[in-house]
């Protein structure tokens, strides 16, 4: 099982090295081709959420993606530290605001419609995004 981590300070333009990296890692775990975009664009919208949690919020940690490529799938973690992940995930409006819930709301739809496969977890030091995608086995040189 290899795994590779990447931290990153919680501003947008980094959002888009993170999405590099994970297809980079996908197709080398053997993802399809085909599923490569819905990779980069699952990880975009995830790490974008975990950016704008941490900038509204005023957390200073960085954003954790862990790419983790096991005998027959590829997963991916984006995780945040902020504490509101917990309220907007349970829907409690008395720590977060509608405008923010709305917005997380659309990038957890638009995650779930592109990842068959995605778990969503929260508490009071944050959230994780847990996605993964089957692979193909290695193919055999003759």
């Amino acid at each position: 099982m290899a795994t590779v981590e990447l931290r990153f300070s919680a501003l947008p333009e980094h959002v888009r090295t993170a999405r590099l990296v994970a297809a980079a890692v996908a197709r080398r775990a053997g993802v399809d081709e085909a599923v490569l975009d819905e990779v980069r664009l699952a990880v975009g919208e995830a790490c974008t959420r975990a950016v704008g949690l941490h900038l509204s919020n005023g957390v200073n940690a960085p954003v954790r993606v862990v790419l983790t490529e096991e005998e027959k799938k590829f997963s991916i973690e984006v995780g945040d530290e902020s504490p509101t992940s917990a309220a907007l995930v349970s829907g409690s409006h008395a720590e977060a605001d509608d405008e923010a819930e709305g917005e997380d709301e659309m990038g957890l739809a638009v995650i779930s419609g592109l990842v068959d496969d995605v778990e969503v977890t929260s508490s009071e030091t944050g959230g994780v995004i847990r996605m993964s995608w089957p692979t193909s086995p290695e193919p055999l040189v003759s």
